[in-house]
């Protein structure tokens, strides 16, 4: 618990110390913004700023910062590095650099932004990439509430229906301007969430659970040692272990609760509702702290879920029977394959938080997913829509691009429930697709900050590191290549080759500014 604590703290700091030093290399000012210049009613649309940080919040946080904080526990107390210095140094200041720049560039939407600043080329790689992570987001935040909600409603036989419901509500949310359903029902579902968080947060400092610490995290017998069940490793963790390696699938894994590329496609939509440029650090480098925060509590739980034997105390006594039958039965069942991640959320939440709190809990853990599934569209129809030159406030041009976007989105939330781990391939996809989408904009931030002869420093590392982890990841990945013995040399040869080329482009533009 004092590790959790400290981070807490530390991302407090991080707003307020680091987000100041960001903020100042971009300089906020007074010019009108697109909300107020270019207002359609229907995308632009000047929003009160608490509304666009709730949205904004709501947008980024998917079920990356849960369900991506339950699966990085596997990992141990390193993932509390991650979340904290991702976050601040990372995460925080990708979405507030694309946030701004879309703020400086009419609200444009990041395919043109990499294209301005990385080359035509890029810019039509990253439309088609971009497109197809959003309708991935689509497909993949239809089934995970879909799951939950099925479970408190009745069972699996009702996940169908909830999820013909929810995809129903995208097509309304994704045609109509955005004040109309997204500015009046987000907030919400923003205090939901963090109704929910502040919860468990409370129910973390009431127990104060002893929990693995960073200064003894290599002690992972204390993992799995307190959760063996006639001689059989219940947890699983060292058989996780032994296939994946903690750089690079740790930060592939923990996505959304500390860098993200599909944030970068959510800024631009609050870019065009900010009425102000000096809103822009409390809106996207501060929702981006606060879905660290939430990160950072839902590891924690985890941690307590999966440590010492915690789950024991969490759910009812019949479960834990049920548990422990199935582990005599069924041979190499293992604790993390037993409870997934939304059956982890629906069993904390109502075992801490009683019958009211724990379905307010789960509701604002449903609604994460589904608010970020909705304005994925909104996103994937306004870059198309960019990239095609078409007006986007005749409702039929806006049905010319969206219909085929549901179309090809349902036919791939089809395939996913046809193929029994369609879930689990799909967002293995999603969580590549989403880090090197991050990628390629912390490279566009960096040509930026270089070119205006700013401190490029602060995304020039974090550009690197990420280069890093998504090839690497292809590299050693038992979902990809499989070849851990090659993990040293690939991330030597992955950092020349970035510096390499930075430091060649760099040369070569400032010696064409000369001119």
């Amino acid at each position: 618990m004092i590790t959790f604590i400290i981070s807490l703290v530390a991302l407090v700091l991080g707003y307020l110390i680091y987000g100041a030093i960001v903020e100042r290399v971009m300089r906020p000012d007074d010019r009108e913004t697109p909300a107020v210049r270019l207002a359609d009613g229907v995308d632009y649309v000047a929003l009160p700023t608490w509304k666009v940080f709730m949205i904004q919040f709501l947008n980024i946080a998917g079920t990356g910062p849960i369900f991506g904080a339950i699966m990085g526990m596997w990992f141990g107390p390193a993932s509390y590095l991650w979340i904290v210095l991702g976050c601040i140094f990372a995460g925080a200041v990708h979405d507030f650099m694309s946030g701004m720049l879309s703020l400086r560039h009419d609200g444009a939407n990041l395919p043109t932004l990499i294209g301005q600043y990385l080359g035509g080329g890029a810019r039509n790689v990253m439309l088609v990439f971009t497109v197809l992570l959003l309708m991935m987001v689509g497909a993949v935040f239809v089934y995970s509430p879909a799951m939950i909600l099925a479970n408190m409603s009745g069972g699996d036989s009702t996940t169908i229906w909830w999820i013909v419901a929810i995809f129903a509500y995208y097509v309304i949310a994704t045609l109509l301007p955005i004040d109309k359903i997204i500015g009046r029902v987000y907030p919400l579902f923003a205090i939901a969430l963090l109704v929910m968080a502040a919860g468990l947060l409370v129910g973390l400092l009431v127990k104060m659970p002893h929990l693995p610490e960073l200064w003894n995290m290599g002690d992972m017998s204390q993992w799995t040692g307190s959760q063996v069940v006639d001689g059989k490793d219940t947890l699983g963790i060292s058989a996780f272990l032994s296939k994946n390696s903690l750089f690079p699938c740790m930060f592939i894994t923990i996505a959304c609760g500390a860098i993200s590329g599909f944030h970068a496609t959510q800024s631009p939509l609050m870019a065009r509702c900010l009425k102000s440029e000096r809103l822009a650090r409390t809106v996207f480098y501060g929702a981006m702290i606060t879905e660290g925060a939430v990160a950072l509590i839902w590891a924690t739980v985890s941690s307590y879920f999966f440590y010492y034997g915690g789950w024991k105390e969490i759910v009812s006594p019949e479960v834990v029977n049920d548990f422990m039958a199935q582990v005599q039965l069924a041979d190499g069942k293992t604790l993390i394959q037993y409870f997934t991640a939304p059956e982890v959320v629906n069993l904390v939440c109502s075992g801490w938080l009683g019958v009211v709190g724990g379905t307010l809990a789960v509701l604002g853990v449903v609604a994460a997913p589904i608010t970020s599934g909705d304005t994925a569209f909104r996103s994937a129809r306004l870059i198309i829509a960019e990239a095609l030159h078409f007006e986007q406030k005749s409702m039929v041009r806006r049905l010319t691009i969206s219909v085929p976007l549901f179309v090809a989105s349902l036919l791939l939330l089809i395939w996913q429930m046809e193929n029994p781990n369609g879930f689990n391939v799909l967002w293995q996809y999603f969580g590549w697709s989403n880090q090197t989408l991050s990628v390629f904009t912390l490279w566009m931030i960096t040509v930026y900050l270089a070119h205006n002869r700013k401190p490029y420093i602060i995304t020039l590392i974090p550009a690197i590191l990420m280069t890093t982890v998504c090839t690497t990841f292809l590299v050693v990945s038992p979902q990809a290549f499989g070849l851990k013995e090659l993990l040293p040399w690939t991330v030597i040869a992955v950092i020349a080759v970035a510096v390499v080329w930075f430091a060649l482009w760099l040369h070569k533009d400032r010696a064409t500014s000369k001119l």
